[in-house]
This record gives structure tokens, C-alpha cells and sequence, in this order.
């Protein structure tokens, strides 16, 4: 029974395989007698709960004032890629790593969810690296820049006073 059932399997994909695929212009394909659409966010057809949103769009708020308003609202700021729990690149787990030594509370962004989020970050800043680090309001630099001062003591003296402790 088994090896049958595998047999049908097996047969049923390759039948699959050597289906042929039609696209057209207008980013519309038929696979295996269904339709697709890669076009859909113009769709007429799409209800509006489906469609992209933008939610900064019908509020005053904007993109530099949510950086603002984080360096100004958190002691340890870090724009990375990734967060503190899972970063996703060399650079960010070096920073996160360092800034832990010093047992503080990190706020980070991550900059991988969002592009206009991350240039947004670049003009504020005017650095064009990640991940960037913000301390007190004033900003640090990237992961090479704080290890140095962790280094030479300098990070020690300018986290002093960011601990909730």
C-alpha cells in the first residue's frame, strides 16, 4: 500500500513538473489551470483590508520624528539590522555584544523592515554605516566605533548614568 501510494506521488509530481506555465504581460500567469497575479496592489478587485498601507501617511508624523523622538526618549538607542535578540549581520552583534558588557537597557529598530526608515536614520545621523548608536542623545557611531571606547574606558564614562539601576 505504501509503495503505491509513494508511486502515485511520485507520478503526480512528475506530471506537475512537465506542466507548461504561461505568462503575460500584464504580470498574470496560468500554472496547472489556476490563474496567479503578481500585479496586485492596482487590482480594482483587491478589497481595501488587503491593499498595502502606509501608516504614517494620514498623520503628521514623519519618519525624522520618530528618530527624534527615540534618541531623545532612550538612554541606548541602536538602529541595526536586526534586534538585540537575533541581530542579523556581524557589525550589529558586535555592538549589542559590547553594549551588553555594560548591563544597560538597548532600544533598537530594526532597520531591515523598513528602507525609508533606515535612510531616514542616515540623514538624522548624516553616517551612511550601520548599525548606529545613539547614547544620551548624542550620536556615537557604529559597532568599530564603540569598540574602541570600550577599549580605552571612554564607553564606561559615557554610558555612566544609563542604567536604571
Amino acid at each position: 500500500m505504501a509503495r503505491a501510494l509513494s508511486s502515485m506521488l511520485f507520478k503526480g509530481f512528475r506530471s506537475m513538473e512537465s506542466s507548461r506555465t504561461a505568462v503575460s504581460a500584464s504580470g498574470q500567469f496560468l500554472q496547472h489551470g489556476m490563474r496567479f497575479s503578481t500585479s496586485v496592489p492596482s487590482d480594482p478587485d483587491t478589497h481595501d483590508d488587503f491593499k498595502p498601507t502606509n501608516k504614517l501617511e494620514n498623520s503628521d508624523v514623519t519618519l525624522k520624528d520618530i528618530v527624534e523622538q527615540d534618541v531623545k526618549d532612550n538612554r541606548v538607542m541602536i538602529y541595526m539590522k536586526g534586534d538585540p535578540e537575533q541581530p542579523q549581520c556581524g557589525f550589529s552583534s558586535l555592538a549589542v555584544r559590547v553594549l551588553s558588557e555594560y548591563r544597560v537597557p538597548i532600544h533598537s529598530r530594526n532597520i531591515l523592515e523598513d528602507p525609508e526608515l533606515k535612510n531616514a536614520v542616515k540623514a538624522f545621523s548624516m553616517w551612511p554605516t550601520f548599525p548606529q548608536i545613539f547614547i544620551n542623545g548624542e550620536f556615537i557611531g557604529g559597532s568599530d566605533i564603540i569598540l574602541n571606547m570600550h577599549q580605552n574606558g571612554e564607553l564606561k564614562e559615557k554610558i555612566k548614568g544609563t542604567s536604571s539601576e
